[in-house]
């Protein structure tokens, strides 16, 4: 089953659906609090210490890491939120930003807000599972090889380049 769904050209096309759904939903988000301009996490995170529902560790994480740095974090979801949103849109990174996405919606979870996260979650890790297949119709298709491409390259002058030194 896994190798169907990381490997089935048809599949892929399903990937794409999903990409574009989770894509939209991300991106949409994001350009909202930018667009916006008053975004401001502080007031989220103050809101997730008052739930009940927020596990002891992660409200500790909240108090001493995220509240004192609510700034950095407004802009990090922000534009979080967009680079996802267009990596999955574009099918470029694709494993990264649906690993991000699932990040992000877990942290989410994690303070207390359901919404549509626990959806979104799941179609991330699914994208995630997919691997390479989930951008085979997107941008990943050409970037991937020529990242590999050039990696090895460069990788096999460093061995040449050691060989000649010893």
């Amino acid at each position: 089953m896994m190798n169907f769904l990381r490997t089935n050209k048809y599949i892929a096309g399903l990937w794409v659906v999903i990409r574009l759904y989770l894509g939209f939903r991300w991106l949409t988000s994001g350009w909202g609090k930018i667009a916006g301009g008053e975004f401001d996490a502080g007031g989220y995170l103050q809101g997730a210490l008052g739930n009940p529902d927020v596990q002891g560790w992660w409200a500790s994480f909240l108090e001493t890491v995220a509240i004192p740095n609510a700034g950095i974090f407004s802009v990090v979801v922000m534009w979080g939120e967009v680079l996802v949103g267009l990596g999955l849109i574009l099918g470029i990174f694709t494993n990264l930003a649906a690993l991000m996405g699932v990040v992000m919606n877990f942290s989410f979870l994690l303070s207390g807000t359901f919404s549509t996260n626990p959806q979104m979650a799941i179609l991330g890790i699914f994208i995630a599972i997919a691997g390479a297949n989930a951008g085979r119709y997107g941008l990943d298709r050409w970037v991937i090889p020529y990242l590999k491409g050039t990696w090895n390259q460069r990788v096999k002058k460093e061995k040449q380049s050691e060989s000649y030194v010893a």
